[in-house]
């Protein structure tokens, strides 16, 4: 393989079929998630929070206080609970802005406030698709990616509730994938740059500068914006931000700079640095601008009121007030209060997370009797659930998967098993510094579209080459675990979706018995 031949790998030649699969399966998730979208008619689980703070910024510019039993007055259509004051938060606006936006189009309820989640939901289908398909050079590979979150449990429920968690997840895919992208569009100039002048290799000259890097800024903001969702999401940005920079000397050493690709580090490097975390300080605090330009947000007024204090000194009071509000909310997160003293019946410690030990209940009507409501049961009552749980066929097939891409990265030296891996890494492993507060299982939505993506690859790993002697039976068996997913989730779909079944109807779906009770 020439040199120019290896800096072109990842121009995929089927580019219409894919855009047509990945529109396809991007359809499929909508239609499946809108079904329904306004049931269960509640405030489901943090709806409570997120929901009123969503209505609060669309009024009034800031999140604001509600009276007790506000949740019962939204549902019948009453909105006069919110209070004058304002409410106190603890994570970043866009979340919240972007609930709001369904809300501003059909109203202060159920379907508004959760229209967003599905659009979001969607689009976390389509960048799931897109970026496993380009990791694996296979439209086959990302369609059956696709297909894997279309029909995982988590990713369904969390596209139809009301919590920021889902708009920080597609951000996050959408950031790694642009990333992704950048790294192969950077490698193609390269090969551009030595065909244009019939050069086999660049014979230890350092190459073109190639600074506009398009993919690496549209990264970069969406990277940024997953920050300004939910904090965590920083890591991820420390995690490419490295990448990147390893991506790039290992594009000019491929492509024959010699000792000149160190030069690299003082060249693509800073401006890697730029695009990945200068720009998300601004992004961030472009965020906060409802708060910023009205008056009545929570501590809005802390600059004004202390004067003396350094970082209002230095940076003036709009600015120290925010700063003020930052060390709040970590001391929120991260305090002894959290830390030690508060418990919850479904926290999960995120070390079973990938092996769904301990599910979430989102929204529960108990005892139904015969008769009501739809229930049909003889001899026994009715239940009402939505749970929070992926479909446990692809979550126990992911985890798998992962320990195999460890191998096919670290021992194969592919370094396409990297990206997803390193994903989780970044998303996942985190969590275990504050393992001693009450975590829940469906922060892992940040985990299932890197897992989905590594056992779409783990299936094409199996599928072999098209003129392998066994394809026909290897495509088969990739066919049926496929479709045991699927089916896996259609058996779980009644306690993804609140339907009124009978409560041994439910036991049968609890496989873990007290564990995802």
């Amino acid at each position: 393989m020439t040199t120019q031949q290896a800096l072109d790998d990842g121009r995929l030649r089927d580019r219409t079929a894919g855009w047509v699969v990945t529109l396809v399966i991007t359809a499929l998730a909508f239609v499946l998630r809108f079904h329904n979208l306004g049931e269960p008619h509640a405030l489901m689980f943090d709806e409570t929070y997120y929901a009123k703070d969503a209505w609060g910024i669309l009024q009034s510019g800031y999140e604001r206080q509600w009276v007790d039993d506000a949740n019962d007055m939204i549902l019948d259509g009453d909105l006069s609970g919110m209070k004058e004051q304002a409410a106190y938060i603890v994570h970043p606006p866009v979340g919240k802005l972007l609930i709001a936006v369904g809300e501003a189009m059909f109203g202060m309820n159920p379907f508004g406030w959760r229209f967003m989640a599905l659009i979001f939901g969607t689009l976390l289908v389509f960048f799931t698709t897109r970026m496993a398909r380009r990791l694996s050079r296979s439209t086959l590979v990302g369609a059956v990616a696709g297909l894997l979150l279309t029909f995982d449990g988590l990713a369904f429920i969390m596209s139809r509730i009301a919590l920021l968690d889902i708009f920080q997840a597609t951000f996050a895919v959408a950031g790694v994938a642009a990333l992704v992208a950048d790294r192969d569009w950077f490698r193609h100039r390269l090969a551009d740059h030595l065909r244009a002048r019939g050069l086999p290799d660049l014979d230890g000259a350092f190459g073109p500068l190639l600074l506009g890097r398009p993919w690496r800024l549209a990264g970069g903001l969406m990277l940024a914006l997953s920050v300004s969702v939910k904090w965590n999401s920083v890591f991820l940005i420390a995690v490419f931000g490295l990448v990147a920079v390893a991506w790039d000397l290992g594009a000019r050493r491929l492509a024959g700079a010699g000792r000149s690709r160190w030069w690299s580090l003082l060249i693509d490097a800073p401006m890697a640095f730029v695009n990945l975390v200068v720009l998300a300080v601004p992004v961030y605090l472009a965020s906060w601008f409802r708060w910023f330009t009205t008056d009545g947000g929570y501590y809005r007024d802390w600059g004004r009121d202390n004067p003396d204090d350094p970082v209002v000194q230095r940076f003036g009071e709009a600015l120290g007030a925010l700063w003020h509000y930052h060390v709040e909310m970590y001391r929120f997160h991260t305090g002894d209060g959290m830390m030690v003293d508060a418990t919850h019946s479904y926290e999960a410690h995120p070390a079973g997370w990938l092996f769904l030990a301990r599910p979430i209940a989102i929204y529960a009507v108990n005892d139904i009797e015969a008769g009501t409501d739809g229930c049909d049961a003889v001899g026994t009552t009715c239940v009402s659930i939505v749970n929070g749980i992926g479909t446990p066929l692809l979550w126990w097939g992911a985890a798998l998967a992962i320990g195999a891409a460890l191998v096919w990265w670290l021992v194969g030296r592919d370094w396409r098993f990297g990206v997803p891996l390193l994903a989780i890494a970044a998303t996942y492993l985190p969590w275990f510094r504050y393992a001693g507060r009450p975590l829940f299982f469906f922060y892992a939505i940040m985990i299932v579209p890197f897992s989905a993506t590594l056992l779409a690859m783990a299936l094409g790993k199996l599928l072999g080459p098209a003129r392998h002697p066994h394809r026909r039976l290897r495509a088969m068996l990739v066919g049926i675990a496929v479709a045991l997913i699927i089916l896996n989730f259609a058996f779980f779909y009644p306690i993804l979706t609140g339907e009124v079944i009978s409560r041994p109807a439910w036991l049968m779906r609890m496989w873990l018995g007290n564990a995802w009770i």
